[in-house]
């Protein structure tokens, strides 16, 4: 079974590769076949939009698809920026207007909380899904630290890594990602399923 990537991401790409490769005789990236599509993401979960995402991108190919949403939830802002983490301070928001955004709106606050959150959808042409959730814990700095990583990186201090995602190097950071959570979970129901019913 081949499956397709609703993604041209090609560290997201090589990261599905490593943990449910296995799984699939090819895994093809959006630009390998020729697919140029932009989902709108009008969800307000982030398992709705990755649905949207894989449903629409399985339609296109009549491929097995698979896509991901992902976003940060700060407790004290209740659970901002969730699935508009991308575009906090508007459509088409660089990373530094974000960040500077969120630091801005946690001014005065001290419990500064947050979790990263993935979440990937396998969906099948029949209309079968699977699906998994990964998170990983950490709070907002009170400034932007470290030079790697993207996003809110400079911000987040990981509770497992004892610094934040920017002062981390790719391996440290994948290690405990929630994309990497959200995908080993899918990989224990592609197991499940494979048991179940032998096709792949």
């Amino acid at each position: 079974m081949n499956i397709v990537i609703a993604s041209n991401n090609a560290h997201k790409i090589d990261e599905i590769k490593q943990i449910i490769g296995e799984y699939f005789d090819k895994i093809y990236s959006l630009k390998e076949l020729s697919v140029n599509v932009e989902v709108e993401e009008t969800g307000s979960t982030f398992y709705e939009n990755a649905l949207l995402k894989a449903r629409e991108v399985s339609r296109i190919t009549g491929m097995t698809a698979l896509a991901d949403d992902s976003g940060l939830e700060v407790d004290a802002l209740n659970g901002a920026p969730g699935v508009y983490s991308a575009r906090f301070a508007g459509e088409g928001a660089t990373d530094a207007k974000n960040n500077a955004l969120l630091l801005e709106k946690l001014q005065g606050i001290s419990d500064r909380k947050a979790a990263f959150v993935s979440c990937i959808i396998i969906f099948f042409p029949g209309g079968g899904t699977i699906s998994a959730e990964g998170r990983t814990y950490g709070e907002i700095g009170f400034a932007e630290k470290g030079e790697g990583g993207f996003g809110y990186d400079p911000l987040f201090y990981s509770y497992d890594l004892k610094k934040t995602f920017a002062e981390a190097c790719s391996n440290e950071k994948n290690g405990v990602s929630h994309r990497g959570r959200a995908l080993h979970a899918v990989r224990q129901k592609l197991e499940h399923f494979a048991a179940q019913n032998n096709i792949l």
